[in-house]
């Protein structure tokens, strides 16, 4: 077995890298966008072992375990959290260049002091190393943020969430870690979806405003933005799979609103005029209550109808969508920029094929830039390209920087893993002769790290 696996040098390939990285390697977390549960982060329940940690509701675990060949009974089934844990031994073993491969690996020698490759033969032998840390250790949702060092934690919020344990979270001053939420509206445009009139009622009863026409709509979405600044949020986000290639007027986007409510299917052009019409008036919101504005785009949710119907949303059957038309994204831009409604803006692609088109266009706006490389695009080579487009189009100086975008409180090691790749990135181009000086490199990689974000949430 190979001992001291992943160990202190793995992705950095120059001295000028290791150097850097040893710059930035303890800097604090900031992770702007994630998907943890608040209630579990207030409720800080010790974890009873790995495969609960690893495999509950990590659906890039569960993704790959079925291309794996694994029967569901041992991904999202009955069967035990060990059978679960060797069955992912199993497929990991399998995974060469997977991202996965990777963090779960550096997770289990940062979390547990694992030095070793897991796999089929030596699951349960790890399982049980695994299990003895967790239970000296106590170890909690609140124990791993704080041993990571996380500062911020940016919540996954609908719009019409309480944001309860959000609070209870800010009451409790044992806690250093800020946890606040984010405004994300996806459900609000996903009117085809089960029970969207209802959804709409509790809009109402929590905004305390009856949504019945586009007017009331943008009422309500003033109501509940105020109410999540209240509450400490700076972030905000929508993922839907269109974005819009028509921006519509009031009149048009009420008249669809209006369908919508009524179960009617809107043509595209209605669709758009709804989605974009609502966007301009929340980018003006954003912008009055200084909120960075992030746009997750070219996705494909739900490809699996049957997966969908078994176990719903967000279980691993999403995947690259296709190629958003960047005239339509600047267009949106432009206009919200004509209106002075364009916020702090950050914009992700699932569609690495449109990095240069999305770079090059949203740079003809201040205040708006290339997110991380997002979910299927967060690995090796997908995290160096988005580093070159960026650094090829922009200032990669500027650059925000990495996020966990995950369920897991294991995922913190994604940031050592991206501050490796930056390092390697960066150290590269000193000794190839490319950039200089050297602490000019340093500075970089400290503001993006850390420092940019930093900065940006502090405003």
């Amino acid at each position: 077995m190979v001992k001291n696996f992943y160990g202190d040098n793995v992705f950095l390939g120059k001295d000028s890298s290791l150097a850097i990285y040893n710059q930035i390697k303890d800097m604090p977390i900031i992770d702007y966008h994630c998907h943890l549960q608040p209630k579990e982060i207030y409720e800080d329940k010790p974890f009873d072992n790995i495969g609960e940690i690893w495999l509950g509701g990590d659906h890039y675990k569960w993704r790959l375990m079925r291309g794996a060949g694994i029967d569901e009974k041992y991904i999202t089934g009955d069967s035990t959290w060990k059978e679960k844990f060797i069955n992912y031994a199993a497929a990991l073993e399998l995974a060469l260049g997977n991202p996965l491969y990777h963090w779960s690996h550096m997770e289990l020698k940062q979390f547990f002091g694992i030095n070793e490759p897991l796999t089929s033969e030596n699951a349960e032998e790890i399982w049980d190393k695994a299990n003895a840390v967790i239970k000296e250790t106590k170890m909690s949702p609140r124990k791993l943020i704080a041993d990571s060092d996380v500062e911020y934690i940016a919540t996954t919020d609908d719009i019409i969430d309480t944001l309860e344990y959000h609070k209870l979270i800010a009451e409790d001053k044992s806690f250093k870690a800020k946890v606040a939420p984010s405004f994300r509206t996806d459900n609000l445009f996903l009117y085809t979806a089960e029970g969207y009139n209802e959804y709409i009622e509790k809009l109402s009863v929590c905004s305390g405003v009856d949504v019945k026409n586009l007017s009331s709509l943008k009422e309500a979405l003033e109501k509940r933005v105020e109410f999540f600044v209240s509450m400490g949020c700076k972030m905000t986000d929508v993922g839907i799979e269109r974005f819009p290639e028509y921006i519509g007027s009031d009149e048009e986007a009420d008249k669809a609103f209006k369908k919508a409510l009524l179960g009617e299917i809107l043509s595209e052009k209605e669709y758009d005029s709804f989605i974009s019409n609502v966007y301009l008036f929340l980018g003006g919101l954003y912008k009055k209550h200084n909120l960075i504005m992030q746009l997750h785009l070219a996705v494909k949710r739900n490809a699996s109808t049957k997966l969908f119907e078994k176990l719903g949303r967000d279980v691993g059957g999403d995947c690259v969508g296709n190629p958003i038309k960047v005239s339509a994204i600047t267009a949106l831009l432009d206009k919200m920029e004509i209106e002075d409604k364009l916020p702090t803006t950050i914009v992700y692609t699932l569609n690495p094929t449109i990095y240069y088109e999305i770079a090059t266009g949203i740079r003809s706006f201040r205040n708006v830039s290339l997110g991380a490389a997002w979910w299927f695009c967060d690995n090796l080579s997908g995290i160096k390209k988005q580093l070159e487009v960026y650094s090829e189009t922009s200032a990669i100086g500027t650059f925000y920087g990495m996020l966990t975008d995950s369920r897991s409180f294991l995922s913190y090691a994604r940031h050592d893993y991206f501050r490796r790749i930056l390092a390697d990135f960066l150290g590269n181009a000193v000794e190839n002769g490319e950039f200089a000086p050297f602490e000019s490199a340093v500075k970089i990689a400290k503001n993006v790290a850390y420092n940019n974000i930093k900065n940006k949430l502090s405003e």
